[in-house]
């Protein structure tokens, strides 16, 4: 069953990405999303962490509200997922008490924020709404042109690439382009997800999506990654 949300977006603030909000109790759920509603917040409401992922693998969002209780309850895959989630998007662990919330860190988790508001309006603001990655990266570089310009692969995954480029901003997110992989004799058609500019700690370059996985290329990556793309999910411990 797929997740329920609330828009309660006022007039005065333009559409906004969700906030993913978990909890396995049905009305502690409830009280999580109206908490938002002061802020003019939108709430994706999950009975599960794997619910969660599954709404985050195709739609952006900006941070996780979460019931302290459903962390420490959470086993298994559902404690694996929940993990992965809070160590992607900024996160706010609460318990709650009717329709008051008290922020809540658990054991060895980084500091986070001391009331709603401040996550809210301060660090998810400043969080560039994301997707979560459907598959794991793995640092392998192999040799690429983009035209008659050459570059190389800082990872793979089965869902794309990063390859370095000395001029990324002559790229646009969203364009399509043709990536050709010597090592693989394949010229690749591809989709343009982030540009990484000078300047920003990391090498420059573009991250690239397939935008089809055909037989040929498939059996290039299968002997690259060592794994299999429909169980090679993007998580933070297994």
């Amino acid at each position: 069953m797929p997740p329920d949300f609330t828009d309660s977006v006022s007039e005065e603030t333009p559409p906004d990405y969700p906030i993913l909000v978990v909890s396995y109790d049905d009305k502690s759920r409830s009280a999580l999303a109206v908490s938002l509603e002061p802020y003019g917040g939108r709430a994706i409401l999950c009975s599960t962490f794997c619910e969660a992922e599954s709404y985050a693998l195709s739609n952006m969002c900006k941070g996780i509200l979460v019931d302290l209780a459903t962390m420490i309850k959470s086993k298994g895959e559902e404690k694996i997922v929940a993990y992965t989630l809070v160590g992607f998007y900024p996160t706010l662990r609460v318990k709650t008490m009717g329709a008051m919330l008290i922020p809540m860190a658990m054991a060895g988790d980084a500091k986070q924020d001391k009331n709603l508001k401040d996550f809210l309006t301060r660090t998810c603001a400043d969080f560039k709404p994301r997707k979560l990655r459907t598959s794991k990266r793995k640092d392998i570089c192999i040799p690429t042109f983009i035209g008659v310009d050459r570059g190389f692969t800082l990872n793979i995954s089965w869902s794309g690439v990063f390859v370095a480029n000395m001029n990324p901003e002559r790229f646009t997110v969203g364009e399509e382009l043709t990536i050709t992989f010597p090592d693989f004799g394949l010229d690749v058609v591809c989709v343009v997800a982030r540009i990484q500019n000078w300047g920003q700690q990391r090498p420059p370059g573009i991250g690239v999506k397939f935008k089809h996985v055909g037989k040929e290329l498939e059996n290039n990556l299968y002997a690259l990654l060592k794994s299999q793309k429909n169980i090679d999910r993007d998580r933070l411990i297994g």
